[in-house]
């Protein structure tokens, strides 16, 4: 099955084939399947042409792929223009919603984990 010029493995089931597409997660995808009335456990190589066509329709209607990735690059430019504060934490490639940033981040700048004692070690006699 092909949507949105993305393959959908046909091995995988419904539910976790339509994540493929950037813009659906699991919820999204249950949701999808819920209001075309398949059943989301099914494999999608199992799918009749109409049922692949009903889950297109739906699909049509969402912002997904190369759309939704053009408005949220978007929005993260008019962040930095606006000189916001959120923006600067994107332009330094760091968090940018209040996480801690001491211990927990891995970011461009490196913050590899130091670890207490390391050079301390006694070798072993053997």
């Amino acid at each position: 099955m092909r949507i949105a010029g993305i393959t959908i493995p046909g091995e995988k089931r419904l539910e976790f084939g339509l994540t493929e597409l950037y813009g659906i997660g699991r919820s999204r995808a249950i949701s999808i399947c819920k209001e075309a009335k398949i059943d989301h456990a099914r494999k999608v190589s199992e799918l009749s042409a109409d049922e692949e066509n009903s889950i297109r329709r739906i699909l049509e209607s969402l912002k997904l792929e190369g759309d939704l990735k053009r408005e949220i690059g978007g929005n993260v430019k008019r962040l930095k223009d606006i000189g916001s504060y959120r923006g600067s934490r994107h332009a330094k490639r760091l968090p940018a919603r209040g996480q801690r940033t001491k211990t927990n981040s891995r970011t461009v700048r490196g913050n590899v984990r130091k670890t207490m004692g390391s050079g301390r070690r006694k070798e072993s006699k053997t």
